[in-house]
């Protein structure tokens, strides 16, 4: 089981996870002209909630994770709300090359700093995309690792001009990016510290 997995079953009991989707969903429809034709993929789409509040948005969306737990709950919400047009699915891109479907949309959120090969995800995230197609990630601004702690193997988050300048190098477009949401994490007893999160959007040429 990875972290993931072992979270899985309380993920949906953070308020700050719906709070932080719902604000990022929001951007997401604001500032890209989503259309009921369009489908889209949720890179480690979690327990999916930020696909639950786009989904009256588009025609459908794959909610892929690589934590079996995560898209139990996901395939469990699915069932049970009765929605048709989304669709869970357990596949690590970073290892693999999903070639079954191309989007008009890519979305993640609180993923990418978990990633080690950036430019790599980036990449597939490209090859993904249709023609005129959008990326959308959410994500933290640099901070000094004291939100995950010690032993964090991932990114303490990124520098905003640096990860726009790799995706540009990719071959992406219309590049833009603003702060959405801000994180207030208790980092010890006596601490609570504010993490910004940005959203970087990005349109495949």
């Amino acid at each position: 089981m990875n972290e993931f997995d072992l979270k899985a079953a309380e993920w949906d009991q953070n308020p700050i996870v719906w709070d932080r989707a719902e604000a990022i969903a929001n951007e997401i429809k604001r500032l890209i002209p989503l259309k009921k034709q369009m489908t889209a993929l949720e890179f480690g789409a979690g327990t999916g909630v930020t696909s639950f509040i786009l989904k009256d948005s588009l025609k459908e969306i794959i909610l892929m994770d690589n934590s079996s737990e995560m898209v139990k709950i996901m395939n469990n919400k699915i069932k049970t709300s009765g929605v048709k047009n989304l669709k869970a699915l357990n596949f690590n891109l970073e290892q693999s090359v999903f070639k079954k479907a191309k989007f008009d949309l890519i979305f993640n959120q609180m993923v990418l700093h978990h990633i080690v090969d950036i430019e790599n995800i980036i990449t597939k995230f490209y090859n993904l995309l249709n023609p005129l197609g959008f990326l959308a990630i959410a994500d933290l601004y640099t901070e000094d690792g004291s939100f995950h702690g010690e032993g964090f193997t991932g990114h303490n988050g990124f520098d905003i001009e640096k990860l726009s300048a790799r995706i540009k190098k990719q071959g992406f477009t219309d590049i833009s990016h603003r702060k959405c949401y801000t994180i207030n994490k208790q980092i010890s007893e006596t601490v609570t510290k504010p993490f910004d999160v940005f959203l970087i959007i990005a349109q495949h040429p």
